[in-house]
């Protein structure tokens, strides 16, 4: 493995407890700054909204600036957001500096990505973008549970401060260990929008919002869910979250093994068997035993798909990579909101705190759909018609049929 992936892993690390840390001290919070927990979640809210948005605007600035340096660019972003959250006098401060860390999120796994894929032989490039989100399923495993710990402990300042201190770290791995890749200076913004007019990106994109939305569906309403209909104690959520990434880290490297093999079959599997997994997550959600198996079941499925669906985008955007890779990371996020917004419907319209399951499984069905129709018009497009920039592809388009 080479180092560099190393790097990058420990920067989707930050990114990752970054991400999801502050669900676990919303609490604490809202308390010091004087507002209620609602208000608070537009914390979550207002990070996954700059997520959407930061992803294709700090790509589309970094285009004159070559991937490395625009990789330290984002974790010095990153830093300082947490940093400006650590020490934040008022609510408003705070929400700025979520929203600063937000806008390396995207762009970091988009960009890195596409840098990881051209570390390794092409018939290791899954594998390679699994390694660096490792980092990000780590967080949910190790990163997420210490720097809830850490902040209920001795407050949650202490610990943006240390997610902060994982920014310096990430931005001197990259500084030193990721290399100048030939043939990767300047990014043509005209060779990257272009990509977009190809329905294989497109596609690839909403099977990305459906079939990670299916996961969040269910995973946004996992505490209500497991104590009211499960019988856990609350104190037993945090552990039943730290299972659930226990299930990401292993679903990521499985997907990214053998997408490099067989990347279509590996998404019809991953899709298949999240829409089957959710469904039957109505039922096992009532049994303790049953439950804590399929919440491990859904976050190695869900995140089985990730390391395919985003060499997808890679492949089928061919010479011009960059900012389709970023937008991608951007659609995993817009698929979280969209799907914890659906959950919450079916919810409120009183079908009970398992009906968002029902919501995941539809949306992970449609994916499939969409993966099936995505391969049968590739199967029907002569090669020469796809979209290729006039530039050397720093990852070359791989066909998987």
């Amino acid at each position: 493995m080479p180092l560099a992936l190393l790097a990058l892993a420990i920067g989707a690390f930050g990114i990752g407890t970054t991400e999801f840390v502050i669900m676990g001290l919303l609490p604490q919070v809202a308390a010091d700054f004087g507002t209620s927990i609602p208000t608070a979640g537009f914390l979550v809210t207002g990070y996954a909204l700059g997520v959407v948005l930061g992803a294709p605007l700090m790509t589309v600035l970094g285009t004159r600036m070559p991937r490395k340096r625009m990789l330290m660019l984002l974790m010095v972003l990153l830093t300082a957001g947490n940093a400006i959250s650590a020490a934040a006098p008022s609510f408003g401060v705070m929400l700025a500096g979520r929203i600063v860390a937000s806008l390396a999120h995207g762009a970091f796994f988009g960009i890195g990505s596409v840098v990881a894929a051209g570390l390794v032989a092409p018939q290791k490039k899954a594998g390679a973008i699994a390694l660096m989100f490792t980092g990000l399923t780590a967080a949910n495993v190790v990163g997420v549970p210490l720097g809830t710990l850490v902040g209920q402990a001795f407050g949650w300042r202490l610990t943006f401060a240390g997610v902060a201190v994982l920014g310096v770290a990430g931005l001197l791995g990259i500084a030193r260990l990721v290399p100048e890749q030939p043939g990767q200076g300047a990014v043509r913004l005209r060779h990257e929008v272009a990509a977009f007019r190809n329905v294989q990106v497109l596609l690839a994109m909403a099977m990305t919002v459906l079939g990670f939305g299916g996961v969040f569906a269910a995973i946004t309403y996992i505490s209500p869910m497991m104590t009211e209909v499960a019988g856990f104690a609350d104190g037993s959520v945090t552990w039943l979250l730290v299972l659930f990434g226990v299930g990401m880290v292993a679903g990521n490297l499985i997907g990214g093994r053998f997408a490099d093999r067989a990347l279509m079959p590996m998404l019809y599997t991953s899709l298949g068997g999240l829409a089957v997994v959710l469904g039957l997550f109505t039922l096992t959600a009532h049994n303790k035993a049953a439950a804590a198996a399929t919440v491990a079941l859904i976050g190695a499925l869900g995140f089985a798909t990730v390391p395919p669906l985003q060499k997808r985008v890679l492949d089928q955007a061919a010479g011009a990579p960059t900012l389709a890779s970023a937008v991608n990371i951007g659609a995993f996020n817009l698929g979280n909101a969209l799907s914890a917004w659906l959950g919450g419907l079916v919810i409120s319209a009183g079908l009970g705190w398992t009906a968002p399951n029902w919501v995941g499984a539809l949306l992970a069905a449609a994916a499939l759909v969409l993966a099936v129709l995505s391969a049968a018009l590739e199967r029907r497009t002569p090669r020469s018609s796809r979209i290729v920039a006039d530039s050397p592809a720093p990852v070359p388009a791989t066909a998987h049929r």
